[in-house]
């Protein structure tokens, strides 16, 4: 399979209906819910892995795009995760400083941020935003100008923009993306979002706030979570809170709560 159309095709050939009706529940596909709309072919995250290893060695860019307009849920998160690895494969450290490499990279980013809204699922965020946008954060990029200087003001601006968008998803972006960078221990993007969101009115972003915020801690520093909770935890959503807090001992959490 070289072509959209043809792992679409191959896709829908795997439908299953029974596990389909049991997707279209877990995403709250129903009206009114977050998920409002999505259609599901009922495969499990491995199929479509599966699919994924299959092709992404001989797929081109240029088709990508035609994934991640389908109607199909796992087809967009089978256009995300072919994205991710060919965004891995130019981000190793061998390749961090070549130039061929960084402009495979941020092609590859540009496209998922053009493509941002078609990841209309909090999965659909988490399986991919974190292995794109947060490794690329912290690599060298040649948009934003040719002054090294003004990559981070670029970064932070394209992030910015994300967070202050009114699509629930790219919000999700905005903090999500720190996963990858928490773990490579740069907080200041984890807390710069974190406290930008720290008021959004919806459950599913007080829930990625507080997982954000609980691995920077775990990642990086329990003081600078407690720092931050210092200052906050008196504002914060109690879920939000709650998932911050997970990995402290239950007297410590008592005490947050």
């Amino acid at each position: 399979m070289t072509t959209a159309k043809e792992i679409i095709e191959y896709m829908e050939s795997l439908r299953n209906e029974e596990q389909r009706k049991i997707l279209m529940r877990f995403f709250k596909t129903a009206p009114g819910e977050y998920g409002y709309g999505d259609e599901f072919l009922g495969l499990k995250v491995p199929e479509t892995r599966k699919v994924v290893k299959s092709v992404v060695q001989d797929f081109v860019l240029s088709e990508i795009p035609a994934l991640l307009m389908s109607k199909w849920h796992e087809v967009r998160l089978c256009g995300l995760l072919i994205l991710v690895s060919k965004f891995e494969k130019l981000a190793t450290k061998r390749l961090e400083h070549d130039e061929k490499a960084i402009r495979g990279r941020d092609e590859i980013l540009t496209m998922y941020l053009r493509y941002a809204e078609r990841a209309n699922n909090w999965d659909l965020v988490d399986l991919s935003v974190h292995k794109i946008l947060g490794h690329w954060l912290l690599m060298p990029t040649c948009l934003g100008g040719q002054d090294a200087g003004l990559h981070k003001d670029y970064k932070l601006h394209l992030l910015d923009e994300l967070a202050a968008s009114d699509n629930l998803w790219k919000q999700r972006m905005s903090i999500v993306c720190s996963w990858k960078t928490s773990q490579q221990g740069a907080p200041s993007w984890c807390l710069r979002y974190a406290e930008i969101h720290l008021h959004h009115p919806h459950d599913l972003m007080h829930k990625a706030v507080g997982w954000m915020l609980r691995e920077m801690g775990k990642r990086v520093s329990m003081d600078l979570l407690r720092d931050f909770l210092r200052q906050h935890a008196h504002e914060m959503p109690r879920t939000m809170l709650r998932y911050a807090i997970e990995k402290m001992s239950e007297e410590e959490r008592k005490q947050w709560m």
